[in-house]
C-alpha cells in the first residue's frame, strides 16, 4: 500500500506519541507511585491523559489525511504533537522535580492544543461537501 508523505508523517507522530504516552503512564503507575506526593502524582496523570488523548487524535488525523488532502490536517498534527511535548512534558517535569516554575510553561502547550482543535474546526468548515 502506498501513502502520501504527509499521512506517513502523521502516522509516525501518532506512533511516537502513543508509545511515549503509554510509557509515561506505565512509569507513573509503577515507577512513581509511593515516590511522589498524591498531588504531584495527579499532576503527572493529567499530563498522561492529555498526552494519550492527543496521540489518538493524531491517529485520527493520519486516517483523515489518507483520503482528504489538506495542508491544515498536517499543521494540526504538528500543533498537537508540539502541544504534547510542552503540555505533558512540563507536567511530567514538574511532578518529578517539584520545580514550580515549570507550571508556567504548561499553558503554552494547552494553547497549542486549543489552536489545533480550532484550526481543525476551521478546516472542516471550509471543506466542500458532496451530496445534499
Amino acid at each position: 500500500m502506498s501513502i502520501t508523505p504527509s499521512t506517513r508523517n502523521l502516522l509516525l507522530l501518532a506512533a511516537i506519541a502513543g508509545f511515549t504516552g503509554v510509557l509515561a503512564g506505565t512509569f507513573g503507575a509503577h515507577g512513581l507511585k509511593g515516590r511522589l506526593s498524591p498531588e504531584m502524582l495527579t499532576t503527572f496523570e493529567v499530563g498522561v491523559r492529555y498526552h494519550v488523548i492527543h496521540a489518538v487524535a493524531l491517529l485520527g488525523l493520519a486516517a483523515l489525511s489518507a483520503s482528504v488532502h489538506n495542508k491544515w490536517i498536517v499543521r494540526v498534527g504538528w500543533l498537537f504533537f508540539t502541544g504534547i511535548i510542552i503540555f505533558a512534558g512540563s507536567l511530567y517535569a514538574l511532578a518529578i522535580t517539584g520545580e514550580q516554575w515549570l507550571g508556567m510553561i504548561t499553558p503554552f502547550g494547552g494553547q497549542l492544543f486549543l489552536i489545533g482543535w480550532l484550526a481543525m474546526g476551521v478546516c472542516a468548515w471550509r471543506m466542500r461537501t458532496t451530496g445534499s
